[in-house]
């Protein structure tokens, strides 16, 4: 069984051909075209190219994008790559591949690819965050997206900073037409924007692991942010795991401090939830993609 996934980003688009045991026999990428007709032109020559590479034809084959399909219309919304907004997606995908696809929200798939075979393997619910220049999250549930009724569970970016303290309001306008939605905080670039250097979040953390004040500063009020939303998870989930991906979980220091954290803000005598980094890093979201069809596992 040879799968195609493909991970549909702000500035590159990848897929990948994944064999029965998840291992990568084939991988392109190119950057995003930054239209819509040309996203789907890049799709379709990118199957083409990894089913080459692989040997196959007319493969399996699943897709991640950011944002979600309305369950009422079929239309893609709130995606931050806003030429998908308001475009029948799936069915210009089939159309272009010539196959039926399995389109999913690329935090889903982040989550999947980890919760089959990363760093919640060994967890019936996973709870996996993206942070990076945005924010996302999905879930799984023995190794299924839990997508919800209305398509939108995971969406923990775009819930309001916990506990805010009076300095942290009204809080940033976001995107979405919200002010103080989490991912203005806890996101690279909320963490960049609340230092105020102009700095990169790697270089702030870099600073900060060798002791800048003003850097480790920074990061104490980022990591706080972060567990408290994490908090409000741990106490409406309660997942087995918590998996970080995305350019922020590779500040190594995140791990060591952040279950103490969340303890402080969880309404439980004890958490003993581990909060790990993603194994797949990058490939996490095209490995999902790929697994999206069909379900792995019973």
């Amino acid at each position: 069984m040879i799968r195609i996934g493909v991970d549909f980003g702000g500035t590159k688009i990848e897929a990948a051909a994944l064999d029965a045991g998840g291992q990568v026999l084939a991988r392109a990428r190119t950057a995003s075209p930054g239209s819509y007709d040309a996203s789907l032109t890049a799709v379709g020559d990118l199957v083409a190219e990894v089913e080459r590479l692989a040997g196959v034809t007319g493969a399996s084959l699943g897709v991640g994008i950011p944002g979600s399909p309305s369950p009422a219309s079929g239309l893609i919304r709130n995606a931050n790559t806003t030429h998908l907004n308001d475009r029948p997606l799936q069915v210009d995908l089939e159309r272009v591949l010539g196959r039926p696809i399995r389109l999913a929200n690329d935090a889903n798939c982040f989550v999947l690819s980890e919760a089959v075979d990363g760093a919640g393997a060994d967890a019936y619910v996973v709870f996996g965050v993206i942070i990076g220049t945005g924010c996302g999250a999905g879930l799984t549930v023995g190794r299924r997206v839990l997508e919800g009724r209305n398509a939108i569970a995971g969406e923990w970016g775009h819930t309001p900073l916990p506990w805010p303290t009076p300095d942290e309001l009204p809080g940033p306008a976001c995107f979405c037409g919200r002010r103080n939605c989490l991912e203005s905080w806890i996101s690279g670039t909320g963490f960049a924007r609340d230092h105020g250097t102009g700095q990169t979040g790697a270089a702030i953390a870099t600073a900060a692991l060798a002791g800048e004040p003003s850097a480790v500063a920074s990061l104490d009020r980022y990591t706080d942010r972060l567990a408290r939303g994490l908090a409000v998870i741990a106490d409406i989930l309660d997942p087995d795991v918590i998996v970080l991906g995305g350019g922020m979980s590779n500040i190594e220091g995140l791990y060591e401090r952040l279950p103490a954290a969340i303890s402080g803000y969880a309404f439980s005598d004890v958490f003993t939830t581990p909060v790990r980094k993603a194994v797949h890093g990058d490939s996490s979201g095209v490995r999902g993609a790929a697994w999206l069809w069909p379900e792995p596992g019973p």
